[in-house]
């Protein structure tokens, strides 16, 4: 990482104010930890809990002034957004259905804005805070951590370098055990918001971890999904919510693809892997060893890429910290996402153009992408598979 961008644009850290992920959230802290680790942004302001005194009680432990410390999203935004000293950046650590509103509210006061995935639950809201985004002007982010990985970055810019030749294929899965067990979770008699429709989504394990495999397969090829032939359901028996999806794909410069995910694979961690073949030969990475990225050109020899390791090209090289030989994992591409984004927003706000290579976090336009692909795979499933445009 070179010396800090966001400083030498405004002489300053960017503020910060957060909504959710307050105790007992493991991706609060990770949003947290993030956007500390490269010294970009100060923490200034939250709303921890949507119980008060939670909220009052998680927001001291973090070290925020009591005054700054909120009971509910709207109050903190509309004080941030009067206050000299108030945040400029808001991030969105909170139930699915909650994304569209707060973030639609804080781009209405003029806060760049930080998300979880999946952007909405809907579509059509996808649509709306999409177009809200860029009639606004302000900068998006939604993270999807794994593209803040130096090998997918290393694979995606192999891909754009033509390193691959024409992508004729392309195979991504997302595996995980977590809820293999035939009894769901319940505390007091009441299943996880997840496991509600209303406020998960229409899929639980789309809105988990499908679209983080269809963000990853979009990063790296750059190639869109056209369509789709899917099948969602249940492997645990009379589980109402979906925990297996797979689905044939069309891509949009012809090329044939697999996906499928699951959260019910007994005994799986977390296992997110890509295959991208061409017509000059074919890459392949996994999560569960990050450092690795394989290239296996056509009547040649195979090929280990590492971070920072010989051949190793721009757009990674950005996202590397530590020298060649050791791993970098979850913690710093999701800190990757944070850093580029404060970069761009710094940018923007000194009126300043941000490094090219800064630009390559997943924004609005693949929030809409992923929840469009969630719909589409909905459709298709409910059609018995049939082939379904996205």
């Amino acid at each position: 990482m070179s010396l800090n961008p966001v400083i030498s644009m405004l002489g300053r850290r960017l503020r910060l104010a957060v909504v959710g992920g307050g105790p007992g959230s493991f991706i609060g802290a990770m949003h947290r930890q993030a956007a500390r680790l490269d010294d970009r942004y100060e923490l200034v302001a939250g709303v921890l809990s949507s119980n008060p005194e939670r909220s009052r009680q998680a927001g001291a432990e973090i070290g925020l002034l009591a005054e700054r410390i909120y009971s509910d999203a709207p109050a903190m935004f509309k004080a941030e957004a009067a206050r000299a000293d108030g945040a400029e950046v808001v991030a969105i650590m909170t139930h699915n259905d909650s994304h569209f509103d707060y973030a639609m509210a804080a781009i209405d006061l003029g806060f760049d804005v930080i998300c979880d995935k999946p952007m909405t639950n809907t579509l059509a809201e996808a649509q709306a805070l999409h177009e809200r985004v860029q009639q606004a002007g302000i900068v998006f982010c939604l993270t999807h951590n794994y593209t803040g990985y130096p090998m997918v970055r290393q694979a995606k810019a192999m891909v754009d370098a033509g390193e691959l030749g024409t992508i004729r294929l392309v195979q991504v899965e997302y595996v995980q055990g977590g809820k293999a067990r035939e009894t769901d979770p319940a505390v007091n008699g009441q299943l996880p918001w997840r496991f509600d429709p209303a406020r998960g989504g229409p899929s639980l394990v789309m809105g988990d971890i499908g679209t983080h495999a269809h963000n990853l397969l979009r990063f790296i090829t750059g190639l869109e999904v056209d369509e789709v032939a899917a099948e969602l359901g249940a492997i645990v028996p009379n589980r109402k919510v979906h925990d297996f999806a797979g689905a044939l794909l069309r891509l949009s410069n012809g090329a044939r693809g697999s996906f499928w995910v699951t959260q019910a694979a007994a005994g799986v961690e977390n296992c997110l892997r890509i295959r991208v073949s061409g017509t000059a030969g074919s890459i392949e990475w996994m999560q569960e060893t990050p450092q690795a990225l394989t290239f296996k050109p056509l009547g040649a020899p195979s090929q280990n890429r590492t971070p920072n390791g010989p051949g190793t090209l721009p757009l990674a090289k950005r996202a590397c910290r530590i020298v060649a030989g050791h791993p970098e994992g979850f913690h710093e591409g999701f800190a990757n996402l944070y850093s580029d984004a404060a970069e761009v927003i710094a940018a923007r706000r000194a009126k300043q153009a941000a490094d090219p290579l800064a630009l390559f976090f997943p924004n609005s336009r693949d929030g809409l992408a992923g929840v469009r692909f969630v719909d589409s795979v909905v459709r298709s499933s409910r059609e018995n598979g049939a082939w379904t445009r996205c």
